[in-house]
């Protein structure tokens, strides 16, 4: 079996910086991490490994020079090969020319059987990479797993609600969206550190992947950002102690009352 683990490298700090004329995320100069639920795809693909024999484990990632980072670190957790798909014709990608550009990676790799992502990433929230990259092949997509259980050529998996789950199974190849409830990311290990660290690591330009330069980067992207800006910070709101709960409970009714909330 072949698993196909697409990861994202993200910022790892909430004081992110904004391009005023692309209105993206400056990336540059900012400490990066993998994206965390790209992590439990990640595990949930080196469980499959150790489940059934002879399963390798590839990783993609879209991004930098920089992002070959991630694809060391799941080296070190266990994978097997990694791809890093870099070009600056890639730059400003939107969900769509994204999720084009690493279709057309997977397209030129051994056939998976199991594509998997993260169910968002934590810099953009949308959720709509992986949906978007199982549309591109034309493969059958559950969002939101939090269980899978893989035999005979077929998955059973377990897709969560905010009230319950249901139990879904579907013929191979599919492509999975993991939710951050379905395992607890492994630690790298020291020999897979050692081999990461070895890893030489030779980026896929779009021509490389026979990708259509009218599909890719930002002039080629529907979306369009109108606006983007950072939240305020969080102020540490208004605290009552000291009284008798009676006089508090009355003081936050006016409150409520004055503010129109009840």
């Amino acid at each position: 079996m072949h698993i196909v683990v697409c990861v994202k490298q993200v910022p790892n700090t909430t004081q992110v910086r904004i391009n005023p004329e692309t209105n993206t995320l400056v990336r540059e100069g900012v400490e990066s991490i993998m994206n965390p639920f790209d992590e439990n795809a990640l595990e949930m693909a080196l469980q499959l490994k150790e489940q059934h024999a002879g399963t390798k484990v590839t990783v993609l990632t879209m991004g930098p020079p920089q992002a070959a980072e991630v694809l060391k670190e799941a080296v070190g957790r266990g994978a097997d090969a990694v791809v890093l798909l870099s070009d600056r014709a890639f730059a400003g990608s939107d969900t769509w020319a994204t999720s084009y550009a690493l279709s057309m990676a997977i397209r030129q790799m051994e056939k998976p059987d199991l594509i998997l992502f993260g169910k968002q990433a934590i810099d953009g929230d949308t959720a709509q990479v992986g949906p978007g990259v199982a549309d591109w092949l034309d493969l059958p997509c559950i969002a939101y797993a939090r269980k899978i259980e893989v035999a005979n050529g077929v998955a059973q998996v377990e897709r969560a609600y905010e009230d319950g789950y249901e139990k879904l199974e579907v013929a191979l190849p599919c492509v999975l969206t993991v939710l951050k409830e379905a395992n607890v990311p492994r630690m790298a290990s020291l020999r897979g550190k050692m081999a990461a660290k070895k890893l030489s690591i030779v980026p896929l330009t779009a021509e490389g992947v026979g990708a259509d330069p009218a599909k890719l980067g930002l002039n080629a992207s529907p979306t369009r950002v109108v606006k983007i800006f950072s939240p305020p910070p969080k102020t540490g709101g208004v605290k009552w102690q000291g009284e008798e709960p009676a006089v508090m409970a009355q003081r936050l009714a006016d409150v409520l009352r004055e503010r129109k909330l009840i």
